[in-house]
């Protein structure tokens, strides 16, 4: 039984659909987005780090600047820059690779409801990276994510009850995440039902 491991970035689909904007014909050009950045407007500071982090529109890549930005918008509470800035952290992108902070970031973005960010959280405690290991806030976590339709948390929630971790082992929970997952396109899911042989 394979656990999944925490997922980077969601940086990339942000920037296909550009923050919002359905076309990029649509978006408002970079002066128009910096200035209301330098302004101190959240949204427009972490769609400029988007920017930069991705190297979109007119802008070269530069994940330093794409920090620099995160961090204004993560300071005025703005979920999807926290989340981000601790991916960033995480990786060592753009800023020294910190466990710790990745997991400030991570808790902030989670507590505002950022599903990506709690199943982050949920590999991190249950790696012990940046925490004390704790299986059962891992489960947590997981289960957060889990109830916000997050397939790989509830895959990795099917992984521990059907392992008892943090919880006590329990096949019919098992199945029932596996099988939300599976619903939700998780091939691993998938996979573990077919090898109990029961469907989705």
């Amino acid at each position: 039984m394979k656990f999944n491991k925490r997922r980077f970035a969601a940086t990339v689909l942000a920037c296909l659909i550009f923050c919002g904007y359905a076309h990029a014909s649509d978006s408002p050009d970079y002066k128009t987005i910096r200035s209301a950045a330098q302004k101190g407007d959240a949204q427009s500071q972490y769609n400029l780090g988007v920017m930069y982090d991705q190297g979109y529109g007119p802008v070269r890549k530069n994940q330093v600047e794409a920090v620099k930005w995160y961090r204004k918008a993560a300071n005025q509470n703005y979920p999807e820059a926290q989340y981000n800035l601790g991916v960033m952290y995480e990786r060592g992108y753009g800023i020294k690779q910190s466990d710790s902070e990745a997991v400030k970031w991570y808790m902030r973005a989670a507590d505002n409801g950022v599903s990506e960010a709690q199943y982050n959280l949920g590999v991190m405690y249950y790696a012990g990276r940046g925490v004390k290991q704790s299986y059962s806030e891992a489960l947590k976590w997981y289960t957060k994510a889990a109830e916000q339709g997050d397939a790989e948390a509830q895959y990795n929630l099917g992984v521990m009850y059907a392992n008892g971790r943090g919880v006590k082992k329990n096949e019919d929970e098992a199945l029932k995440w596996f099988r939300l997952s599976a619903q939700n396109g998780n091939n691993d899911a998938q996979a573990e039902l077919r090898n109990a042989g029961q469907s989705w």
